[in-house]
């Protein structure tokens, strides 16, 4: 199962964690891997200046919420395979 959890604390809410979630969520969905990732929210990651933050099975990742398709081509999909 591969856990990717997004920080939906302040700073990163303001730089777009909403857009991020939904991102994977959709992205999640078109590839069919509901049962192969596990995704969550979690409060402040302490690194607010590199929002929006999100772990990969705890790789520190910062996604941009208008490159949410080409983090999880680049850092989840790798792993489902």
């Amino acid at each position: 199962m591969i856990k990717i959890k997004v920080c939906i604390g302040s700073a990163c809410h303001v730089k777009g964690s909403r857009r991020v979630v939904e991102g994977l969520q959709f992205q999640i969905a078109e590839n069919g891997l509901k049962d192969k990732i596990n995704l969550g929210g979690v409060f402040c990651m302490g690194k607010c200046q590199e929002g929006v933050c999100v772990t990969v099975n705890d790789k520190f990742c910062s996604v941009d919420p208008d490159k949410v398709e080409d983090f999880f081509k680049d850092e989840v999909l790798p792993l489902t395979k």
